[in-house]
C-alpha cells in the first residue's frame, strides 16, 4: 500500500503554515517522463519539503540506516523511499535509481550528498552528473532557501529543466555535469534570496 499521498497531506498540514513554505516555478516542473530532480540540502526535513512541493510524487534514496529502524523500515517503502550504502558503490542503488528514470518517474538527490553545515551550496558529488548522464531524464535544479525557523518564509524554487542530451552526446564527465548542475542550483538560489 503506498501513503505516498497521505503522508504528503500530513506532512503539508505541518510544513507548509509551520515554515510558510512559497513554492516558485513549479510550472517549470515537467508533467511526464523522468526527471532527476536535484535540490541543495540545509535541513533534515528537506526530502519532506521537497516531497510536498514538487508537483509529482517523488522517490528518494535514503541512508540504509534508517530501513534498520523500527517504524522507519515499514513506512520508507511506502512513501517511495529506497535504501543506499553510503561511502561506497551501490549497485543496486544505482540499477534501482536509473530503473526509476527509465520508467518515466521522478528521483529526488541532494548532490552534495550531505546536509550543509553552514547553509552554503557545497560541492556535488559525481553520482548526480552519473545519473543525469545514464538516467534518460532531464534535470530540474531545485534551490531551498531557508533558514528553517518557525513562521520564517521558508522558499523552494524550480528551475527550468536541463535537458541533458547534448553533454550525452559529447561524452561530458559525470563530474563536469554534476557542476552545471550545481551552478543552476546556485544560481537560483542567488536570484531568490
Amino acid at each position: 500500500m503506498n501513503l505516498y499521498p497521505l503522508g504528503k497531506l500530513l506532512s503539508s498540514a505541518v510544513f507548509y503554515p509551520l515554515y510558510r513554505i512559497k513554492v516558485i516555478g513549479a510550472e517549470n516542473f515537467p508533467k511526464e517522463g523522468g526527471v532527476l530532480l536535484c535540490a541543495n540540502h540545509i535541513d533534515n526535513v528537506d526530502p519532506p519539503v521537497v516531497g510536498i512541493t514538487s508537483p509529482r510524487p517523488v522517490h528518494f534514496m535514503a541512508k540504509e540506516e534508517l530501513f534498520k529502524m523500527p517504524i522507519l523500515k515499514s513506512i520508507l517503502p511506502k512513501v517511495n523511499a529506497f535504501p543506499v550504502k553510503r561511502g561506497m558503490s551501490d549497485r543496486e542503488a544505482f540499477r534501482n535509481t536509473l530503473k526509476i528514470l527509465k520508467s518515466g518517474k521522478v528521483v529526488g538527490m541532494f548532490p552534495e550528498g550531505t546536509r550543509s553545515k553552514t547553509g552554503e551550496l557545497g560541492k556535488g558529488l559525481a553520482g548526480a552528473g552519473f545519473f543525469a548522464l545514464k538516467g534518460d531524464a532531464v534535470v530540474v535544479p531545485c534551490a531551498i532557501i531557508g533558514p528553517y525557523k518557525a513562521f520564517k518564509r521558508l522558499k523552494v524554487v524550480y528551475g527550468k529543466p536541463l535537458d541533458m542530451s547534448s553533454y550525452r552526446e559529447n561524452r561530458t564527465s559525470a563530474e563536469d555535469v554534476t557542476e552545471v548542475i550545481m551552478s543552476e542550483i546556485q544560481k537560483l538560489i542567488e536570484q531568490n534570496k
